[in-house]
Parts: C-alpha cells; structure tokens; sequence
C-alpha cells in the first residue's frame, strides 16, 4: 500500500495578494459595514446604503459645508452632492445657507436624521460587541489600540466633549 507523503505547499509568486494587511483590512471593514447595514435594515431604515453613510460619517451635527464634507470623504463637490440629494430625499437632511458666508451651503441633520444617527451608533455598538466577542475582548482591545496608533489622528467630524 503507498502513502501519500506530505510535500511542503509551494507559494505562489502572487499570493501576498490574499494575505496582506491592506486586504484583510478590506475584508474586516467590508464584513463590519454589511453587518451594520444588516441592523439598520432590521431597525426600519431599509433605504440605507453604504454611500449614505459615507456622508454621514463626515456630518457634524451642528451642520457642515458641501466642499469640506467632499473633502473629509476624499469624493469630487458634484458626487458629494448626489449623496446630499439622496439623503435629502430619504428626509436624513437639508440643505441650508451658510450663517458665515450666505453663498455657501451647509447640510444639517433633520429630526429624522438625528433618529437614523441614533440607529446607526446603536448598529456600530452592536456589531462590535460580535466582533469583540467573535475575536475575543483582548485581541480587540490590542487590534483597535493598535489601528488607532498607525491610523494616527484623522481630522474629520468634530465630536462634543465627553
């Protein structure tokens, strides 16, 4: 009877392509963003897409400018103002004259965007909380610790103090 013998596995030249970090963050961010959709369809926001919050992820909450929301998502003026005209539709925004500058535009939260917002923080929690307890708390806490420091400070919505 023969045996099969186990041949050291030879490694494509292009196999750094699977396994690098920049892929694997993609993975991670790809499967933590569709989980969050997930949750914010089961909440009731069916319309939500990841474009939608790829505004409003960059919109402060006492309202921000159309240039510099296009420019904290790295997106052109006109395809920021798209996703405005979607979220304005969807009722999430709207649209007001700057109270500096009254030729410029901010968009601001509605009620309702402010609710969405609340859904949104609420899905983020949750699906971290898996992740946490699928990688387990310590393997988290050094993952998020240690992406914060290579990530370094990225200057995008202005948060209040806790």
């Amino acid at each position: 009877m023969k045996t099969e013998t186990t041949k050291p596995r030879r490694t494509a030249p292009d196999a750094w392509r699977l396994g690098n970090a920049g892929r694997v963050l993609g993975n991670a961010v790809t499967r933590f963003e569709s989980r969050v959709l997930e949750l914010m369809t089961a909440a009731g926001h069916t319309d939500t897409r990841l474009s939608h919050v790829n505004l409003t992820r960059h919109l402060d909450l006492e309202g921000t400018r159309i240039t510099e929301l296009a420019r904290r998502a790295r997106m052109t003026n006109a395809a920021m103002t798209e996703l405005i005209d979607q979220c304005e539709a969807m009722g999430l925004v709207v649209r007001e004259a700057d109270p500096n500058d009254k030729r410029a535009r901010t968009v601001q939260f509605t009620e309702a965007g402010r609710a969405w917002l609340k859904s949104f923080g609420q899905a983020v929690k949750k699906a971290e909380r898996e992740m946490r307890k699928e990688i387990g708390p310590e393997a988290a806490e050094v993952l998020l610790q240690g992406l914060a420091r290579y990530a370094g400070t990225v200057k995008s919505i202005r948060v209040a103090d806790a």
